[in-house]
């Protein structure tokens, strides 16, 4: 069941209380009651522009970002909801070095909490390559209720693939 590919390494308790929700049919009511309304960052210009912002806002002295994209394939091909990628170059005698975000098409159609959850994550791998504290608290400082939203993420996820879309 897909559940435990998105709440795996949840608690057991934390897992029943879901399933429980999914069996009673309550678990898209109480995203919808969270979560009423879509984000209306429709395109890949408007997204880099929102990327851009939060980046702005937070990681000021980080590299440049060179491409910010929807990428509908994502999901699919690599198990992945977001990637940050830095492609390294030679160019004349020097190095350089360009950063990517490519966030899921699944994105393009949710609440903009879970948008600017993916994007807080992808932009933490800008200063921090690994999941590690570090890391969890870059995206607290950028989002303070990150693993809350993160959480909410993945049940949605699991509405998703298990009853289709709610918006």
């Amino acid at each position: 069941m897909s559940i435990r590919k998105y709440l795996g390494h949840y608690p057991p308790q934390i897992i029943q209380q879901v399933e429980a929700l999914l069996a009673q049919g309550r678990l898209a009511d109480m995203l919808l009651s969270r979560y009423p309304k879509v984000h209306t960052v429709a395109n890949n210009q408007q997204l880099r522009s929102y990327v851009q912002a939060i980046k702005t806002q937070y990681l000021k002295k980080s590299s440049p970002l060179s491409k910010v994209v929807y990428d509908g394939n994502l999901h699919v091909l690599h198990n992945a909801l977001g990637m940050h990628s830095s492609v390294s170059r030679v160019q004349g005698g020097r190095l350089k070095s360009k950063n990517e975000i490519r966030i899921s098409a699944v994105f393009k159609n949710v609440p903009e909490p879970f948008l600017k959850m993916i994007a807080v994550h992808e932009l933490a791998h800008l200063k921090e390559s690994d999941h590690n504290k570090a890391f969890y608290r870059l995206c607290n400082y950028m989002l303070p209720d990150y693993q809350q939203l993160e959480f909410d993420t993945r049940l949605y996820l699991v509405q998703l693939e298990l009853n289709g879309p709610l918006y």
